[in-house]
Order: C-alpha cells, then structure tokens, then sequence
C-alpha cells in the first residue's frame, strides 16, 4: 500500500507543486487503504554500526567502527575499473575509522549569538541565487554555543525534500549523533538539480552554507553534503565548487565525474551503486527507467533521455581518484556482505575514494526502510549495509584537514 501510495502522491506532487509531500502520501495512503500492498523485504534486523562524532573543539572522538551489518569471513582483491579482480589477500570484515585529532572545531560566526532551539523548521529562501526552501534539523545536542557538524541531504529527480527525508533518515542519525541536517529544494515543478559546475543551484547551496553559518553554531571544519540519484549529481558539483569549504561527500546512485570540475583540494568520497540500476546504469549511461520520469509541461522524459553507454561507475570512481591524487593502481575490493563489495582506492589519508558497489541492487538507497518499501520504483534494496550509518562514518573521519585556526 505504502508503494502505491508514494506513486500515487508523486503523481499528485508533479500537478500540486506547492503543496507539501508528506501530506500527499497522508492522503494517497488512504486513498489506497483498501487495496493489496506488495509484499516488502522487511527492515533491517541487525545492529547499526556505533559512530562517535566529535562536535566540540576539544573532544577527541573515539574509534567508530564501520562494518556490514552481517559480519562475514572477505577477502580483498585488486581490481581495476574495467576488469575481474586479479589479486587476493586475507582480510577482515570490520573496519575502525579514527577521525583525526588534530583537527579542532572552528566555530562559525553563528555560535554564541544564535537563540534557536533544537527542532525542525521549514525555511524560504526566495532571495538567494534560486527560490527555494529548506527542512533545517536541529538536534537536541544544539546549545547555539557548542559547533556542531552539518550535513546537507540532497534529494533526487521528482522526490521532494520530504521524500529524501523519508529515504536517508539522516534526521534520526542527526539526533542520535549530533549534527545538523539541512535538506534544501529548488521551486520547481518538477523537484531536481542542476548539477553542473558554477550553476545557480550549486550557487544557492553555497549560499545557503553561508546562511546556516552566520545564524547557527556550525563546525566548519564538518560540513558535509550527501544525495541520491540527481542529489548525488548535486553532492559532486558541491564537491567541485566548493571543496574548500565542503569536507567530504557521499552518493548514492549518482556519483559523476562533472566536466570543468577542478578541486581546491582533495574531497573524500564515499558512493554507494547497485548494478541492476535501470535510471542511473552502473556499466554507463542512463538505463530505460529515466523516459519514464516527468518533465514540467505534464510530460516525460522520453525515449531521448535514455543512453545506452557512457563512463561507468567504476570508471568515475577512478576519475574521482586520479584528480584526489590517489595511486593510479586498481582498487581493492573487499566483500563486506554476501552482496555487497567495497572498491577502495590507494588514498592519501585525507583523500580517501571508496565505492560500495551492490550486486543486483537498484536505484536505491542501501538500508533504507522507505527505500525498501516502494521496490517497483527504484528495484531492490540491499539491508546488507545502512548507506546513512557508512556515510557518517566515514564523514567523521574525514572533517576538513588543515582547518586549525
């Protein structure tokens, strides 16, 4: 029922632009009450992996583990971006990721000023570079005088902030955690990004950043941004225009390799890819599910926006490795679960290329309940990993370097 219900709504939500998502799958879900729902794969059932941020200027995190929810018995291969993996070591399943000392918060011009408390508040913005909106979540750890990180969560092509909200469940993490999560959105008809490098759209989030700073206590030493599909899209622009002020990024089917995009420093990098993704291929291009999607005027895409080949997600991955001044040798590939895959580049520390690459996984977001529950849109959903909890691992690991006042 819930499935036919976010299709539904995202029906409603294309002819309704101003009206809220959530309402709409309130009122879709009981529209379809009395029919049948598709039978869902369940939640995830295992623990989630502990995570220790570091908010303060004089806390030092302790070690967090980043492991797949189920440990097994791996092994790790070399592998390059086009071809079976050549060579094979022992490894083991779980990983700890330190994030690193020496890197001290730097409170934004927002701290000791700021009054706000913590809670969430839908906020216009029709004067910065696009009018927009954006779902700020302050957690119960914001005391306007102690720094806390910032995420920001991008949402993709027709799924409205609400919907992204829903997908990652960076909210509940945010609160668990202590961080801040801003979930912005473009007013257009039809909710998307223009992710390319130096648009109006980038220019509205670097914006946006400049707000959150000057009227919250934010660590600008942690902020991150993190999307899905065309969010992912947007998350790499992020990476490329503002790599000295973004400190790493996650996506999640959509990492790219934009053209013109130039780093002010490396950006860590953590993707997440399924390899039965019918929007967003992962051998390259855009599979047949995008001529489905709707455009503005009440049409589709079309048959013109389908491309049956292109760079693929490995050969973006390694891009993204060349430009972080990684070593031009393949990646390791770790099997953290019986269908999932960790490639990982040869980094510097502060560099760091990692690619989660999901056998017969869809256009989806790994973990996800929601993601799960609406199957006939994205495809399967892995419950192997929690996509959400790898990212903020790995963003704690990574706050930006060399940002010592």
């Amino acid at each position: 029922m819930l499935r036919d219900a976010v299709q539904y709504a995202m029906l409603m939500r294309v002819n309704r632009p101003n009206r809220h998502f959530a309402v709409l799958v309130v009122v879709a879900a009981a529209v379809f009450a009395g029919c049948a729902s598709d039978t869902s794969s369940g939640t995830p059932t295992t623990a989630k992996p502990t995570v220790t941020s570091a908010p303060e200027a004089s806390a030092t995190p302790d070690s967090t583990t980043v492991a797949a929810k189920s440990v097994t018995t791996e092994s790790v291969t070399t592998e390059s971006a086009t071809s079976e993996p050549v060579v094979t070591e022992p490894a083991t399943t779980e990983s700890v990721v330190v994030a690193p000392a020496d890197v001290r918060a730097r409170p934004s011009a927002g701290c000791g000023t700021d009054a706000a408390v913590p809670g969430e508040t839908l906020v216009a913005e029709p004067d910065l570079a696009r009018p927009g909106r954006a779902l700020e979540i302050l957690p119960s750890a914001y005391d306007g005088v102690t720094p806390l990180p910032l995420v920001f969560d991008l949402h993709g092509y027709q799924s409205p902030l609400e919907i992204e909200r829903l997908m990652s469940n960076f909210s509940a993490v945010g609160e668990r955690e202590g961080f801040v999560v801003v979930t912005p959105q473009i007013d257009n008809v039809v909710p998307r990004w223009d992710a390319t490098i130096g648009s109006a759209d980038v220019a509205f989030i670097g914006q946006l950043l400049d707000r959150e700073l000057a009227t919250h206590c934010i660590d600008q030493a942690r902020v991150y941004a993190a999307g899905l599909s065309n969010g992912a899209f947007m998350a790499s622009a992020v990476a490329c225009d503002l790599s000295a002020r973004v400190a790493a990024v996650g996506t999640v089917a959509g990492i790219r390799d934009l053209d013109g995009c130039t780093f002010a420093r490396p950006v860590p990098v953590v993707a997440f890819h399924g390899t039965a993704d019918t929007f967003v291929s992962y051998d390259g291009g855009f599979g047949p599910s995008v001529a489905n999607l709707p455009t503005d005027d009440g049409g589709t895409l079309g048959t013109g926006a389908v491309l049956p080949s292109g760079p693929s997600v490995e050969e973006i991955a390694a891009a993204w490795a060349r430009r972080n001044g990684c070593n031009a040798d393949p990646p390791t590939s770790t099997e953290v679960a019986v269908d999932v895959k960790l490639l990982a580049f040869d980094c510097p520390a502060d560099a760091t290329v990692e690619l989660y690459r999901v056998t017969g996984g869809g256009h989806a977001w790994p973990g996800s309940a929601f993601s799960t529950s609406i199957a006939s849109v994205v495809g399967t959903t892995t419950l192997s990993i929690d996509a959400t909890e790898l990212m903020w691992s790995f963003f704690v690991a990574h706050p930006l370097q060399g940002s010592n006042p």
